[in-house]
């Protein structure tokens, strides 16, 4: 996975262009700052930054992980403020102390997460934040029209697709659609408040952390 990020960095942000998915980007970019005002966040798996933009000016502190340099050189071109940092690492062993962070942020990620290796990365990236914190995860929702075809399953039930870079390389890329039900059942053991909202291109999920919900 990455080894195809860092290839597909300098084209990454063309998804985002989908003429289709604009309605969509600008209620999330509109709903975003309010998520994290005042807040000490990370940001996991932030790739190119394109989403951090939209809530990094009012957060005290941002701090963006991601595993491949190629997309964080991106986001550091497009994020300037004093107030955000970069690392680059593993999002399942994340290199940040335990509780310090107010909220996490996780944009097009768990998508990408083995179904057996949810746990493990939602258990770093809850540690990671203080009891009572903010978690908000968003990614795709599987539409015909605008999204690749799925190409296979494994046998734990992972989907995959098949995509084609600018280079002319060929990736299999692991790319689950969780529902709305696996989604709530597998962060309800981590913390409190869950919420789900669904649009017609993106979903998101929200919950605190500690407690059970």
């Amino acid at each position: 996975m990455r080894q195809y990020y860092a290839a597909r960095a300098e084209e990454y942000d063309r998804v985002y262009a989908k003429p289709e998915r604009q309605a969509d980007i600008r209620r999330l970019q509109a709903w975003l700052p309010a998520q994290f005002a005042g807040a000490r966040v990370l940001d996991v798996a932030a790739g190119t930054g394109f989403w951090t933009e939209s809530f990094a000016p009012v957060t005290r502190e941002v701090v963006l992980v991601d595993a491949a340099h190629e997309t964080l050189s991106i986001a550091r071109r497009r994020l300037s403020s004093e107030n955000v940092r970069f690392f680059v690492g593993d999002a399942y062993k994340l290199p940040v102390r335990s509780g310090t962070f107010d909220a996490a942020f996780v944009g097009f990620w768990f998508s990408h997460i083995p179904k057996r290796q949810r746990a493990t990365f939602l258990e770093g990236l809850v540690g990671s934040v203080r009891p009572g914190g903010r978690v908000v995860m968003m990614d795709n929702r599987a539409v015909e029209v605008s999204s690749h075809p799925v190409s296979g399953t494994d046998d734990d039930g992972n989907t995959y697709q098949i995509r084609r870079l600018d280079d002319g390389t060929i990736h299999r890329v692991l790319k689950n659609f969780p529902s709305e039900e696996e989604l709530v059942n597998a962060v309800r053991r981590y913390g409190s408040d869950v919420r789900y909202w669904g649009l017609e291109y993106y979903w998101v999920l929200t919950f605190s952390t500690g407690g059970v919900g």
